[in-house]
């Protein structure tokens, strides 16, 4: 057994944190992407709920409290439109990291690796199973929420498109109206942001948890873009990928 393949095998931890090297994982896009969702998804939250049920008394003459909820509420919209399209660009014209097969399992590989992690988040297994990228539950998981994100701007620019809006808007998304009652569509836009809240406090857990015990700097390369691989493994990988 070679000394490369020997050290692949010993699960991340300190014994592998001398032998690391800095390796570029996300690039500026996908960053940019990430933080602009998690910018907006917390104001259309905000805001949105408000749309569902005011929690503000506007008993002052002149107060429009609602007006400026949908306001903020229709801008942030376009910025979460803007940066899941950012993202699914970048699905293909990305680095290896963030290509379109590291979110969508293809290869055997992948699908034994997703209950592979499954068993560690479970607490079935000791040690995390080290990727250098996402690994494979982690990248299903991330696609699954840029369905229903997709869902969730269709859903919401068809409401839009029911009062005040575009031509553009109403030839895009009012298709959705005659397949599905306006209030059937209110209450999935609704629900799939307590979706997205759940996903965010098990995101920050197992990225936290991930990081201490990879010792990999996870949780900063979402600022970075760096990550601290194994030699090794960082070497396999490249040799597996050519």
């Amino acid at each position: 057994m070679s000394a490369a393949h020997t050290s692949h095998a010993v699960p991340l931890g300190k014994e592998n944190a001398y032998d690391q090297v800095r390796v570029y994982i996300w690039e500026l896009p996908v960053r940019v992407a990430h933080w602009m969702m998690v910018a907006s998804i917390c104001t259309l939250s905000i805001t949105g709920y408000y749309m569902h049920a005011p929690y503000i008394d506007a008993d002052r003459y002149g107060d429009w409290v609602m007006g400026d909820m949908r306001f903020i509420h229709i801008l942030s919209a376009y910025a979460f439109a803007i940066c899941i399209a950012m993202r699914i660009f970048w699905f293909f014209f990305g680095n290896r990291y963030v290509a379109i097969d590291q979110y969508v399992p293809t290869t055997k590989e992948r699908f034994r690796g997703i209950f592979k992690v499954a068993t560690y988040y479970s607490f079935l297994r000791w040690r995390p199973v080290s990727y250098i990228g996402h690994n494979p539950l982690a990248g299903l998981s991330y696609f699954g929420i840029y369905m229903l994100a997709l869902v969730e701007i269709f859903t919401g620019f068809d409401l839009y498109s029911q009062t005040l809006s575009t031509p553009w808007i109403r030839a895009a998304f009012g298709w959705v109206q005659p397949l599905i009652s306006i209030q059937y569509v209110r209450e999935i836009h609704f629900c799939i942001m307590f979706v997205f809240w759940i996903f965010f406090l098990q995101h920050i857990y197992t990225a936290a948890l991930v990081s201490i015990e990879e010792e990999s700097g996870l949780m900063d390369s979402i600022f970075s873009g760096y990550k601290f691989i194994p030699k090794a493994e960082l070497d396999e990988e490249t040799r597996a990928s050519q």
